[in-house]
């Protein structure tokens, strides 16, 4: 099998490329770094069957090139992080978007040859909802359109409305999945990300940053089990046309989770409560639980 990975010099697109090296299929990888990094695939480089080229998802001609030598695609390129986004909202949009329209577009381009697409949605989706865990085939609630906090979850429901109707209208073989909080080596806290950063200030002496009141829980999930979920539900035929959570069903405190690592680090760092207002503006809105129901995966 030849897989391409958008957004493959990512956090979860490198751990996946490996995978996929490991298992002896042949991986092409497009990334334009602007939130992964080289850094990811250095190991990779030489490695057989391996290729990369840095470039935008929305390059029309690169992916109806990659898309024709591939026989899957992992769509994992997006605009990532809290902080990311609630600073860029327009390019948060417009990646998302339109990054997944050209990716279904040419994966669907031959009809005698479509290609399966795995669109990598998020659990932010499931946004304001009350009903604990989240199932997939449960209502989404989103926040007011004028909170941009909740642009990236409007962006990957846009995502899926997109790829599945392309399975419903145009019979292209498409699998949504819903990552939850996934964590592991190369992940960075650059854009948000709270375990590397908690990490980061615990192992630096530095006061735990805990945004909000730390009552916020989610669930965290280690990357090679995401790895290995991905790579079997392209070996499901009936998980074409289906939406699956990808996550870890047990929970824990943001709070929580600063104490642990502060334990487990030996830490002497203070742990501080930051309000949202001051972390990411006024009138910002959080997830109270991220929990999955993951009896369908």
């Amino acid at each position: 099998m030849r897989a391409l990975i958008t957004g493959g010099a990512g956090f979860i697109g490198s751990h996946l490329a490996e995978a996929l090296l490991d298992a002896g299929h042949e991986v092409e990888v497009v990334d334009d770094l602007s939130t992964g990094s080289m850094e990811n695939i250095e190991h990779l480089k030489n490695r057989r069957g391996f290729q990369y080229v840095i470039d935008s998802v929305t390059n029309e001609d690169l992916l109806a090139e990659q898309t024709d030598r591939c026989d899957v695609v992992f769509h994992l390129a997006a605009a990532v992080g809290v902080k990311l986004i609630v600073e860029r909202p327009v390019h948060t949009i417009e990646t998302n978007v339109h990054g997944t329209e050209v990716v279904l577009t040419q994966a669907n381009k031959n009809s005698q040859k479509k290609k399966l697409v795995i669109v990598a949605s998020t659990s932010e989706v499931y946004g304001k909802s009350t009903e604990i865990p989240f199932r997939e085939d449960a209502d989404l609630r989103l926040g007011a359109t004028w909170k941009h906090r909740w642009a990236y979850a409007c962006s990957k429901a846009l995502d899926e409305f997109l790829a599945l109707a392309y399975w419903k209208e145009k019979k292209l073989p498409v699998i949504v999945v819903r990552l939850f909080n996934t964590v592991g080596p190369r992940q960075t806290g650059q854009y948000g990300m709270v375990v590397p950063n908690f990490v980061k200030q615990a192992l630096a002496g530095q006061p735990i940053t805990v945004f909000g009141d730390g009552s916020q829980s989610r669930s965290f999930t280690y990357v090679g089990d995401v790895v290995d979920a991905l790579m079997r539900l392209v070996d499901e035929p009936k998980a074409v046309g289906e939406v699956f959570n990808v996550g870890n069903g047990q929970e824990i405190s943001i709070l929580g989770l600063a104490e642990k690592i502060k334990e487990m680090t030996g830490s002497q760092s203070e742990i501080v409560k930051v309000p949202y207002d001051q972390a990411y503006g006024a009138g910002f809105e959080d997830m109270p639980r991220r929990v999955p129901d993951i009896p369908k995966l």
